[in-house]
């Protein structure tokens, strides 16, 4: 990181140097020292003769640029910057909505001010990828509320998940995922990618507040939906009611959506007096990326980077399989200091082939058991591994991850690693079904026995407690093999003739 920023001042001084000489008639011998002791001061003025006006004017001598001396410094008309401390500060600079207040709002700041602990979980997890999103809205030129909107979607997890099937740090529905490019297939989820999901909730609120013209209004859209808000909107219209936040009917989690937003702004303008401690963010880079070219195990890319598993994993949060595809996952965020070593162990790297797995397409639908023998694996492992769910069959075409072998050791392409989806299918029991009703001396033994299917088999397609005793009259479902009910069939019809 002191690379990064001394590489940046220098960079500065440089172009400032620059710019003052081509307002000098000639260039004179005093300069600005690039050097070390140069970089204590934060600001750097290059010396002039006193007649410099007009353009540069060719010279028969060679000029250098010399450090000047301390007589030669002046204060006079030197701007001092005043940075901010740290990036809570930056952030409470840039808030620019207006202010709600209703008593839902003191009541989630107290709620808030009493869970030290979760504002704390909430804040060191946040430190990670807070500067990103902050650079990202002041280069949009949006309110900096709208970076601690995370802690409401999802306490900045970056692995939440919803019970409506929301992900990522800005919660994203699958469907609107889709609308903002946000790749989800089995090898990873771009609603969990920071990166891409902050540009598309960035892009999403953009269009919003373009739309209703007021933050409070596009927040509620963003959380409700923009259809319901219109709604909302129209109807109170209709009735002469007025269309603010305050004023619309909504459910309560949109009510309460707002007021969440307002109450952390609440404590981060002041946290002293709430008697909190915010967990300290620096105001530069966490992170930075890397091109990834090859596929790599998760594992080993963290090793490579000397990085946590479990830090890897949180900058990285949509590579949920263990192995990372290149073709599909172009790039890996890594801390900034961790971006040069990767790189130079990945260069050197002269272990074992780095990924472990690679991709199969199902021929056609298969059973686990089947797919398990073909590809040359255990059904349990292959169902761990693919998350494949109890009584399934994996549907033609499916991609599926399995392990590398000598034959089939190439890196997957990017049709697989860009849209490979993983589909099911029930998997039906072998035989033809028919319905019977349970008579007076009907067992499961007598069942089983009369239609050549086992006790146990007639339980689960039923789902039966095997030490219950069958009633009377209740519809059983069994699958029993085709000559058998053939021949049922064909008893019964003799029966009804004779």
């Amino acid at each position: 990181m002191e690379k990064y920023i001394l590489k940046h001042i220098s960079f500065a001084l440089f172009v400032a140097s620059i710019f003052s000489l081509s307002a000098c008639q000639n260039l004179n011998t005093s300069g600005v020292d690039l050097g070390p002791s140069a970089l204590s001061n934060t600001t750097q003025v290059l010396k002039a003769p006193p007649s410099s006006t007009g353009a540069l004017k060719p010279s028969s001598k060679t000029s250098t640029l010399q450090p000047l001396a301390q007589s030669d410094l002046s204060t006079g008309g030197v701007t001092h910057l005043s940075l901010p401390n740290d990036l809570w500060e930056r952030i409470r600079r840039g808030f620019a909505m207006p202010t709600l207040e209703s008593e839902l709002v003191q009541e989630r700041v107290q709620w808030y001010s009493t869970k030290p602990d979760y504002i704390e979980r909430m804040t060191s997890r946040s430190s990670k990828y807070l500067y990103y999103i902050v650079e990202e809205l002041e280069a949009r030129k949006m309110p900096t509320e709208l970076a601690l909107l995370p802690f409401v979607e999802s306490a900045f997890n970056p692995q939440a998940l919803s019970s409506a099937r929301a992900s990522g740090i800005w919660q994203f529905m699958p469907k609107t995922g889709k609308n903002f490019d946000l790749k989800q297939n089995v090898f990873r989820d771009d609603r969990k990618d920071v990166m891409a999901s902050t540009k598309a909730a960035l892009d999403y609120l953009q269009l919003l507040y373009t739309k209703f013209g007021d933050w409070h209004l596009a927040l509620a859209a963003y959380n409700w939906g923009e259809g319901n808000l219109t709604k909302a909107i129209a109807k109170n219209q209709h009735l002469g009611l007025g269309t603010s936040y305050l004023e619309l009917n909504m459910p309560m989690e949109t009510r309460m959506y707002v007021p969440k937003l307002q109450a952390v702004k609440n404590i981060i303008s002041t946290p002293e007096a709430f008697h909190l401690t915010l967990s300290e963010v620096p105001n530069h880079p966490y992170f930075q990326t890397v091109p990834l070219r090859r596929d790599i195990d998760v594992t080993l890319a963290a090793k490579l980077a000397e990085v946590p598993l479990d830090d890897f994993k949180a900058l990285n949060p949509s590579a949920s399989r263990p192995v990372l595809l290149a073709a599909g996952t172009t790039q890996i965020l890594l801390p900034w200091d961790n971006a040069e070593i990767f790189q130079k162990n990945f260069e050197t790297y002269t272990g074992p082939r780095m990924a472990s797995w690679t991709a199969w397409i199902a021929p056609k639908t298969l059973s686990v058991t089947e797919a398990a023998k073909t590809i040359g694996m255990s059904e349990s492992e292959l169902k761990e591994i693919n998350n494949i769910p109890q009584k399934m069959l994996i549907k033609a075409g499916s991609a599926l991850l399995v392990p590398r072998t000598a034959k089939k050791d190439q890196d997957v392409g990017t049709q697989v690693a860009e849209q490979g989806q993983l589909e099911f299918s029930p998997e039906q029991p072998p035989g033809k079904k028919v319905k019977v009703k349970v008579g007076k001396k009907d067992t499961l033994a007598s069942l089983a026995k009369k239609y050549h299917v086992s006790e146990t088999q007639i339980v689960s397609w039923n789902s039966l407690n095997p030490k219950s005793a069958l009633s009377m009259g209740e519809n059983i479902v069994l699958f029993v093999p085709v000559k058998t009910a053939h021949n049922k069939k064909k008893s019964n019809s003799n029966s009804h003739k004779a």
